[in-house]
């Protein structure tokens, strides 16, 4: 049987112009159901200007929008309790406590008041669900806003910078969480400065530059497809740059921190060369990771 269930989102050639600014230029991707995408850029790439338009907060100039099978613009009422948002921004009832501020936002979706203690657990926050917002700290607020983007179960789940304000372990611990609702089916659309958060969690991710999608692929086919050099750092004391720069395979030889870094594309025969020549004691690795096609895609940006 062929499956019709329409993919989570679609745009095709969307763009947006603020005066003389070209925020978006004509951006086309499409977004499976059950998919963790990523939208990564520099600031002013015309990342919150282009999921603002997928949330149907923005009109497009021009292109068309999907969203779970319907035009998010104008504002569709239909399609507001299948969507959660969590912003940089969010606002909150700050006079309530954070059980009462998430009942209120469930029921402003026509959810019941169940999905409360179920988003505060999620967060971690249970054991301040009688604490009023306004006296919660930054991080915690952080994790409501998070909670307040799943109280009513949707489908779909815009998250901007949601570990911004965390401390690595509540950082780790929302790794958690969205691994969970990804597994439950939930599409997440989610937009970080953390590129090792990105290559840990999405499935693909669209890096924009100057309002374009500059790479659009899964983390590890982006690193694979840059060619980007390994690093191996072996500790000053143990090899001059001059030795280090004749091994085959070396790119090019520099000095950071204490340790001779050779930078390659063959890592495997230049670690064995090391190994042979000086002894692997001490010696580390770096594989080329996303930050580093991130880094090379929006240099000068």
């Amino acid at each position: 049987m062929t499956d019709t269930t329409p993919p989570a989102l679609v745009l095709e050639g969307v763009r947006k112009r603020y005066g003389d600014v070209q925020a978006v230029a004509g951006i086309s991707l499409t977004v499976g159901r059950g998919e963790f995408f990523g939208v990564l850029g520099p600031n002013g790439a015309g990342k919150t200007t282009l999921i603002e338009i997928m949330e149907g907060l923005r009109e497009a100039d021009a292109g068309s929008v999907s969203v779970l099978g319907q035009s998010p613009w104008p504002r569709r009422i239909s399609l507001l309790p299948r969507i959660g948002v969590q912003t940089q921004s969010s606002a909150f009832f700050t006079r309530l406590t954070a059980r009462e501020h998430l009942e209120t936002v469930a029921a402003l979706y026509g959810a019941g008041h169940g999905g409360a203690a179920r988003a505060l657990a999620l967060v971690g926050l249970e054991g301040q669900g009688d604490v009023r917002v306004d006296v919660l700290s930054g991080g915690q607020r952080q994790r409501l806003a998070i909670a307040s983007a799943l109280v009513h179960g949707p489908e779909l789940i815009f998250l901007d910078e949601p570990t911004a304000a965390l401390d690595p372990q509540a950082r780790r611990a929302l790794w958690e969480v969205l691994r969970a609702l990804k597994g439950e089916g939930r599409t997440i659309v989610y937009t970080t400065h953390h590129l090792d958060e990105a290559e840990a969690l999405c499935d693909r991710v669209a890096i924009v530059v100057a309002g374009e999608v500059v790479a659009l692929d899964s983390p590890a086919r982006l690193v694979d497809a840059a060619g980007a050099p390994s690093r191996l750092m072996v500790p000053e004391e143990r090899i001059s740059p001059e030795r280090a720069r004749e091994f085959a395979g070396v790119d090019r030889v520099v000095v950071e921190g204490g340790a001779v870094v050779l930078e390659t594309r063959e890592p495997g025969p230049v670690l064995a060369a090391v190994g042979a020549a000086v002894g692997l004691d001490g010696v580390r690795t770096h594989s080329a990771t996303l930050e580093d096609v991130y880094l090379e895609l929006t240099e000068g940006t």
